[in-house]
């Protein structure tokens, strides 16, 4: 099983890195030709899905990103160190409104996670109050071959 790791800071401009690595990796994994676009567009949404956390929550600690080739299939994992509520645990008694910024935000992360599942057929999304991660993964062409 091979990995390959980036780190990098929570900046738009290096999504489009991460999105070329995840590419270049995914191809050299085996994964379908007609399927990476799916891969870069997936990873692009993750990476900026993470990035944004980061901002939004003053998270200094870099984006983690997992490209790890198996033998019948490829995954990437996309991490973040944003706190999430754990849901049925407040932190203070304090209401849950939510202000319009936060309601904005929480929307646009949906959206972006809609638009992950929409991409990808093998996703799962993890979080709690130490940051998240989306696992997603493709078959390769070993996955496919009848031999």
């Amino acid at each position: 099983m091979a990995t390959v790791e980036l780190r990098f800071s929570a900046l738009p401009e290096h999504v489009r890195t991460a999105r070329l690595v995840a590419a270049a990796v995914a191809r050299r994994a085996g994964v379908d030709e007609a399927v990476l676009d799916e891969v870069r567009l997936a990873v692009g949404e993750a990476c900026s899905r993470a990035v944004g956390l980061h901002v939004s929550n003053g998270v200094s600690a870099p984006v983690r990103v997992a490209l790890t080739e198996e033998e019948k299939k490829f995954s990437i994992e996309v991490g973040d160190e944003a706190p999430r509520a754990v849901p049925g645990r407040a932190a203070d008694g304090a209401g849950d409104a939510l202000s319009g910024d936060e309601s904005g935000a929480e929307a646009e992360d949906e959206m972006g996670l809609a638009v992950i599942s929409g991409l990808v057929d093998d996703v799962e999304v993890t979080s709690d109050e130490a940051g998240g991660v989306i696992r997603m993964s493709w078959p390769t062409a070993d996955a496919s071959d009848p031999s």
